[in-house]
Protein backbone atom coordinates (compact mmCIF):
# COMPACT_ATOMS: atom_id res chain seq x y z
CA UNK A 1 0.00 0.00 0.00
CA UNK A 2 0.99 3.60 -0.48
CA UNK A 3 -0.58 5.77 2.24
CA UNK A 4 1.73 8.56 1.07
CA UNK A 5 2.17 9.29 -2.61
CA UNK A 6 5.75 10.24 -1.80
CA UNK A 7 6.33 6.52 -1.12
CA UNK A 8 5.64 5.85 -4.81
CA UNK A 9 8.49 8.17 -5.81
CA UNK A 10 10.70 6.48 -3.25
CA UNK A 11 9.99 3.00 -4.62
CA UNK A 12 9.99 3.83 -8.34
CA UNK A 13 12.65 6.52 -8.60
CA UNK A 14 14.56 6.40 -5.33
CA UNK A 15 13.58 10.00 -4.69
CA UNK A 16 12.71 10.92 -1.12
CA UNK A 17 10.27 13.82 -0.88
CA UNK A 18 10.76 15.70 2.40
CA UNK A 19 7.05 16.57 2.65
CA UNK A 20 4.81 13.49 2.52
CA UNK A 21 1.74 13.75 0.30
CA UNK A 22 -1.01 11.56 1.69
CA UNK A 23 -2.74 9.49 -0.95
CA UNK A 24 -6.19 9.73 0.64
CA UNK A 25 -6.03 13.53 0.75
CA UNK A 26 -4.77 13.65 -2.83
CA UNK A 27 -7.62 11.45 -4.04
CA UNK A 28 -10.19 13.53 -2.14
CA UNK A 29 -8.81 16.67 -3.77
CA UNK A 30 -8.97 14.98 -7.18
CA UNK A 31 -12.54 13.86 -6.45
CA UNK A 32 -13.63 17.41 -5.59
CA UNK A 33 -11.98 18.82 -8.71
CA UNK A 34 -13.60 16.18 -10.95
CA UNK A 35 -17.05 16.67 -9.40
CA UNK A 36 -16.78 20.46 -9.63
CA UNK A 37 -15.68 20.36 -13.29
CA UNK A 38 -18.52 18.03 -14.29
CA UNK A 39 -21.09 20.04 -12.31
CA UNK A 40 -19.88 23.26 -13.94
CA UNK A 41 -20.35 21.73 -17.40
CA UNK A 42 -23.90 20.72 -16.50
CA UNK A 43 -24.71 24.15 -15.07
CA UNK A 44 -23.58 25.74 -18.32
CA UNK A 45 -25.84 23.39 -20.30
CA UNK A 46 -28.88 24.01 -18.09
CA UNK A 47 -28.25 27.76 -18.22
CA UNK A 48 -28.04 27.68 -22.01
CA UNK A 49 -31.37 25.82 -22.10
CA UNK A 50 -32.99 28.43 -19.85
CA UNK A 51 -33.46 25.97 -16.99
CA UNK A 52 -31.13 27.82 -14.62
CA UNK A 53 -31.10 31.57 -14.02
CA UNK A 54 -27.87 33.46 -14.42
CA UNK A 55 -25.88 35.12 -11.69
CA UNK A 56 -24.49 38.64 -11.60
CA UNK A 57 -20.71 38.97 -11.40
CA UNK A 58 -18.49 42.06 -11.55
CA UNK A 59 -17.76 43.07 -15.12
CA UNK A 60 -14.09 43.06 -16.19
CA UNK A 61 -12.17 46.25 -15.52
CA UNK A 62 -11.69 48.58 -18.49
CA UNK A 63 -8.41 48.65 -20.37
CA UNK A 64 -7.26 51.70 -18.41
CA UNK A 65 -7.61 49.84 -15.14
CA UNK A 66 -10.75 51.63 -14.02
CA UNK A 67 -12.94 50.33 -11.24
CA UNK A 68 -15.40 47.55 -12.04
CA UNK A 69 -18.64 49.38 -11.36
CA UNK A 70 -20.95 47.34 -13.59
CA UNK A 71 -22.03 43.73 -13.43
CA UNK A 72 -22.68 41.17 -16.11
CA UNK A 73 -24.97 38.13 -16.22
CA UNK A 74 -23.31 34.76 -16.60
CA UNK A 75 -23.86 31.05 -16.06
CA UNK A 76 -24.27 29.91 -12.44
CA UNK A 77 -21.17 27.79 -13.00
CA UNK A 78 -19.43 30.96 -11.77
CA UNK A 79 -20.47 29.77 -8.30
CA UNK A 80 -18.94 26.31 -8.63
CA UNK A 81 -15.62 26.96 -6.88
CA UNK A 82 -17.15 28.68 -3.85
CA UNK A 83 -19.53 25.71 -3.73
CA UNK A 84 -16.64 23.25 -4.00
CA UNK A 85 -14.78 25.00 -1.18
CA UNK A 86 -17.89 24.97 0.98
CA UNK A 87 -18.44 21.28 0.20
CA UNK A 88 -14.84 20.43 1.14
CA UNK A 89 -14.92 22.27 4.47
CA UNK A 90 -18.39 21.22 5.58
CA UNK A 91 -17.85 17.73 4.19
CA UNK A 92 -14.88 17.22 6.50
CA UNK A 93 -16.80 18.67 9.47
CA UNK A 94 -19.81 16.44 8.83
CA UNK A 95 -17.68 13.36 8.14
CA UNK A 96 -15.79 13.82 11.38
CA UNK A 97 -18.98 14.46 13.37
CA UNK A 98 -20.66 11.30 12.09
CA UNK A 99 -17.52 9.28 12.80
CA UNK A 100 -17.52 10.55 16.39
CA UNK A 101 -21.19 9.64 16.81
CA UNK A 102 -20.46 6.18 15.40
CA UNK A 103 -17.50 5.71 17.79
CA UNK A 104 -18.65 7.65 20.82
CA UNK A 105 -16.92 5.39 23.35
CA UNK A 106 -13.54 5.81 21.66
CA UNK A 107 -14.11 9.57 21.40
CA UNK A 108 -14.79 9.89 25.13
CA UNK A 109 -11.55 8.03 25.86
CA UNK A 110 -9.44 10.30 23.61
CA UNK A 111 -11.39 13.35 22.35
CA UNK A 112 -8.39 15.31 21.11
CA UNK A 113 -6.88 12.31 19.37
CA UNK A 114 -10.05 11.61 17.38
CA UNK A 115 -10.80 15.26 16.63
CA UNK A 116 -7.37 16.02 15.19
CA UNK A 117 -6.71 12.66 13.58
CA UNK A 118 -6.28 12.71 9.79
CA UNK A 119 -8.47 9.60 9.58
CA UNK A 120 -11.94 8.86 10.84
CA UNK A 121 -14.15 10.35 8.14
CA UNK A 122 -17.65 9.02 7.41
CA UNK A 123 -18.90 9.58 3.86
CA UNK A 124 -22.58 10.03 4.71
CA UNK A 125 -21.77 12.62 7.36
CA UNK A 126 -19.83 14.61 4.79
CA UNK A 127 -22.56 14.22 2.17
CA UNK A 128 -25.33 15.44 4.47
CA UNK A 129 -23.39 18.39 5.90
CA UNK A 130 -22.06 19.49 2.51
CA UNK A 131 -25.45 19.04 0.84
CA UNK A 132 -27.32 21.16 3.37
CA UNK A 133 -24.63 23.86 3.25
CA UNK A 134 -24.69 24.07 -0.54
CA UNK A 135 -28.50 24.17 -0.60
CA UNK A 136 -28.44 27.10 1.81
CA UNK A 137 -25.77 28.86 -0.24
CA UNK A 138 -27.77 28.45 -3.47
CA UNK A 139 -30.91 29.83 -1.83
CA UNK A 140 -28.97 32.86 -0.64
CA UNK A 141 -27.85 33.41 -4.24
CA UNK A 142 -31.43 33.15 -5.53
CA UNK A 143 -30.75 29.88 -7.34
CA UNK A 144 -33.20 26.93 -7.47
CA UNK A 145 -31.83 23.93 -5.58
CA UNK A 146 -33.41 21.05 -7.56
CA UNK A 147 -31.80 21.65 -10.98
CA UNK A 148 -28.47 22.32 -9.31
CA UNK A 149 -28.78 19.01 -7.48
CA UNK A 150 -29.29 17.33 -10.85
CA UNK A 151 -26.15 18.98 -12.21
CA UNK A 152 -24.11 17.77 -9.24
CA UNK A 153 -25.41 14.16 -9.12
CA UNK A 154 -23.21 12.44 -11.76
CA UNK A 155 -19.99 14.04 -10.56
CA UNK A 156 -20.86 13.26 -6.96
CA UNK A 157 -21.12 9.57 -7.77
CA UNK A 158 -17.77 9.61 -9.58
CA UNK A 159 -16.15 11.55 -6.73
CA UNK A 160 -17.24 8.86 -4.29
CA UNK A 161 -15.46 6.22 -6.35
CA UNK A 162 -12.28 8.29 -6.61
CA UNK A 163 -12.31 8.77 -2.85
CA UNK A 164 -12.48 4.99 -2.39
CA UNK A 165 -9.26 4.64 -4.40
CA UNK A 166 -7.69 6.90 -1.78
CA UNK A 167 -8.97 4.56 0.94
CA UNK A 168 -7.45 1.59 -0.90
CA UNK A 169 -4.04 3.22 -1.31
CA UNK A 170 -3.99 4.22 2.34
CA UNK A 171 -5.34 0.89 3.60
CA UNK A 172 -7.27 2.88 6.17
CA UNK A 173 -9.59 0.15 7.45
CA UNK A 174 -12.47 0.60 5.00
CA UNK A 175 -11.99 -2.96 3.86
CA UNK A 176 -14.23 -6.01 4.00
CA UNK A 177 -14.52 -9.07 6.16
CA UNK A 178 -12.06 -11.97 6.06
CA UNK A 179 -11.78 -13.74 2.72
CA UNK A 180 -10.52 -17.15 1.60
CA UNK A 181 -9.00 -17.71 -1.82
CA UNK A 182 -10.47 -21.23 -1.82
CA UNK A 183 -13.91 -19.59 -2.25
CA UNK A 184 -12.76 -17.34 -5.11
CA UNK A 185 -14.44 -17.77 -8.51
CA UNK A 186 -11.89 -18.65 -11.16
CA UNK A 187 -12.43 -15.51 -13.22
CA UNK A 188 -11.60 -13.12 -10.38
CA UNK A 189 -7.90 -12.25 -9.82
CA UNK A 190 -6.53 -13.16 -6.41
CA UNK A 191 -5.66 -9.51 -5.57
CA UNK A 192 -9.29 -8.54 -6.17
CA UNK A 193 -10.56 -11.18 -3.74
CA UNK A 194 -8.13 -11.06 -0.86
CA UNK A 195 -5.75 -8.35 0.34
CA UNK A 196 -3.60 -7.95 3.45
CA UNK A 197 -2.79 -4.22 3.01
CA UNK A 198 0.91 -4.33 3.96
CA UNK A 199 2.55 -0.98 4.77
CA UNK A 200 -0.86 0.62 5.24
CA UNK A 201 -1.55 3.78 7.21
CA UNK A 202 -1.82 1.54 10.31
CA UNK A 203 1.80 0.48 9.92
CA UNK A 204 3.52 3.05 12.10
CA UNK A 205 6.98 1.76 11.15
CA UNK A 206 7.09 0.38 7.59
CA UNK A 207 10.72 -0.69 8.20
CA UNK A 208 9.57 -3.38 10.64
CA UNK A 209 10.53 -6.90 9.66
CA UNK A 210 6.87 -7.94 9.90
CA UNK A 211 4.67 -5.60 7.80
CA UNK A 212 1.10 -4.79 8.68
CA UNK A 213 -1.35 -7.61 7.99
CA UNK A 214 -5.07 -6.79 7.78
CA UNK A 215 -6.01 -10.45 8.34
CA UNK A 216 -4.10 -10.50 11.63
CA UNK A 217 -5.49 -7.10 12.57
CA UNK A 218 -9.02 -8.46 12.03
CA UNK A 219 -8.26 -11.68 13.93
CA UNK A 220 -9.19 -13.70 10.85
CA UNK A 221 -9.21 -17.50 11.22
CA UNK A 222 -6.01 -19.33 10.22
CA UNK A 223 -7.43 -20.40 6.86
CA UNK A 224 -8.18 -16.84 5.74
CA UNK A 225 -5.93 -15.32 3.10
CA UNK A 226 -6.82 -11.69 3.81
CA UNK A 227 -9.82 -9.38 3.65
CA UNK A 228 -12.05 -8.26 0.79
CA UNK A 229 -10.72 -5.05 -0.85
CA UNK A 230 -14.20 -3.53 -0.85
CA UNK A 231 -12.85 -0.11 -1.82
CA UNK A 232 -12.12 -1.45 -5.31
CA UNK A 233 -15.62 -2.92 -5.56
CA UNK A 234 -17.11 0.44 -4.62
CA UNK A 235 -14.95 2.25 -7.16
CA UNK A 236 -16.16 -0.10 -9.90
CA UNK A 237 -19.81 0.31 -8.90
CA UNK A 238 -19.49 4.09 -8.56
CA UNK A 239 -17.84 4.37 -11.99
CA UNK A 240 -20.61 2.29 -13.60
CA UNK A 241 -23.38 4.26 -11.88
CA UNK A 242 -21.71 7.52 -12.87
CA UNK A 243 -21.89 6.34 -16.48
CA UNK A 244 -25.62 5.67 -16.13
CA UNK A 245 -26.31 9.05 -14.51
CA UNK A 246 -24.24 10.88 -17.10
CA UNK A 247 -26.06 9.11 -19.93
CA UNK A 248 -29.44 10.08 -18.41
CA UNK A 249 -28.57 13.68 -17.58
CA UNK A 250 -30.65 14.99 -20.52
CA UNK A 251 -33.79 13.25 -19.28
CA UNK A 252 -37.18 14.83 -20.04
CA UNK A 253 -38.43 14.78 -16.45
CA UNK A 254 -38.76 17.54 -13.90
CA UNK A 255 -35.93 19.07 -11.92
CA UNK A 256 -34.75 16.80 -9.12
CA UNK A 257 -35.33 13.55 -11.01
CA UNK A 258 -31.66 12.81 -11.65
CA UNK A 259 -30.63 13.56 -8.07
CA UNK A 260 -33.45 11.31 -6.84
CA UNK A 261 -32.05 8.54 -9.03
CA UNK A 262 -28.62 9.22 -7.53
CA UNK A 263 -30.08 8.74 -4.05
CA UNK A 264 -31.57 5.41 -5.14
CA UNK A 265 -28.29 4.23 -6.66
CA UNK A 266 -26.30 5.44 -3.68
CA UNK A 267 -28.57 3.65 -1.22
CA UNK A 268 -28.50 0.35 -3.12
CA UNK A 269 -24.74 0.43 -3.65
CA UNK A 270 -23.90 1.20 -0.05
CA UNK A 271 -26.39 -1.27 1.43
CA UNK A 272 -25.01 -4.08 -0.72
CA UNK A 273 -21.36 -3.38 0.09
CA UNK A 274 -22.14 -3.20 3.81
CA UNK A 275 -22.92 -6.92 3.74
CA UNK A 276 -19.20 -7.72 3.35
CA UNK A 277 -17.68 -4.53 4.77
CA UNK A 278 -16.28 -4.01 8.26
CA UNK A 279 -18.20 -1.43 10.27
CA UNK A 280 -19.51 -0.77 13.76
CA UNK A 281 -22.95 -2.24 14.43
CA UNK A 282 -25.81 -1.48 16.80
CA UNK A 283 -29.26 -2.87 17.53
CA UNK A 284 -32.28 -1.27 15.87
CA UNK A 285 -35.75 -2.75 16.25
CA UNK A 286 -34.25 -6.13 17.02
CA UNK A 287 -31.88 -6.02 14.02
CA UNK A 288 -28.11 -5.68 14.06
CA UNK A 289 -27.29 -2.90 11.61
CA UNK A 290 -24.60 -0.38 10.77
CA UNK A 291 -25.01 3.38 10.62
CA UNK A 292 -24.31 3.25 6.88
CA UNK A 293 -27.04 0.63 6.33
CA UNK A 294 -29.64 2.81 8.04
CA UNK A 295 -28.69 5.90 6.05
CA UNK A 296 -28.51 3.85 2.84
CA UNK A 297 -32.09 2.65 3.33
CA UNK A 298 -33.22 6.22 4.06
CA UNK A 299 -31.41 7.40 0.93
CA UNK A 300 -33.16 4.72 -1.13
CA UNK A 301 -36.59 5.60 0.25
CA UNK A 302 -36.06 9.33 -0.18
CA UNK A 303 -34.88 8.75 -3.72
CA UNK A 304 -37.94 6.65 -4.56
CA UNK A 305 -40.23 9.38 -3.22
CA UNK A 306 -38.31 11.95 -5.27
CA UNK A 307 -38.67 9.85 -8.42
CA UNK A 308 -42.41 9.52 -7.85
CA UNK A 309 -42.76 13.30 -7.50
CA UNK A 310 -40.58 14.24 -10.47
CA UNK A 311 -41.31 11.51 -13.03
CA UNK A 312 -43.49 13.82 -15.08
CA UNK A 313 -42.30 15.44 -18.25
CA UNK A 314 -41.37 19.05 -17.72
CA UNK A 315 -43.16 21.64 -19.86
CA UNK A 316 -41.68 22.23 -23.30
CA UNK A 317 -39.40 25.29 -23.27
CA UNK A 318 -40.61 28.45 -24.94
CA UNK A 319 -38.35 28.89 -28.01
CA UNK A 320 -38.48 32.67 -27.54
CA UNK A 321 -37.71 32.54 -23.84
CA UNK A 322 -34.32 33.77 -22.69
CA UNK A 323 -32.52 33.71 -19.39
CA UNK A 324 -33.70 36.52 -17.12
CA UNK A 325 -31.49 39.60 -17.14
CA UNK A 326 -31.44 41.58 -13.93
CA UNK A 327 -31.52 45.36 -14.43
CA UNK A 328 -28.24 47.20 -14.23
CA UNK A 329 -28.63 49.82 -11.46
CA UNK A 330 -25.91 52.08 -12.87
CA UNK A 331 -27.39 52.03 -16.36
CA UNK A 332 -30.82 52.83 -14.98
CA UNK A 333 -29.47 55.75 -12.97
CA UNK A 334 -27.62 57.34 -15.87
CA UNK A 335 -30.18 56.77 -18.63
CA UNK A 336 -31.99 59.81 -20.15
CA UNK A 337 -35.72 59.86 -19.27
CA UNK A 338 -38.15 59.61 -22.16
CA UNK A 339 -40.41 62.60 -22.63
CA UNK A 340 -43.57 62.34 -20.57
CA UNK A 341 -42.06 59.71 -18.30
CA UNK A 342 -40.32 61.31 -15.30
Amino acid sequence: MYPRLSDVFQDLFGIHLPIPIYSFGAMVALAILAAAWLAGKEMDRLYAEGRLPGVRVPAPADKKGGKRSRTSLTSPSALIWPMATLAAVMGIVGAKLFHILENLDAFLMDPAGMLFSSGGLTFYGGLIAAGLSIAYYLRKKGQPVAPHADSIAPGLMLAYGIGRIGCYLAGDGDWGVCSDLADKPGWIPAWLWSERFPNSIFDRNPADAIPFDAAAYMNCPPGADGVFPTMLYEFAMAAALFGVLWALRKHPFRAGWLFSLYLVFNGIERFLIEQIRVNNTFDLLGLTVTQAEVIAVLSLLLGLVGLALTSKKRPAPDPEATNPVAPDPEAAATSTPTAGHP
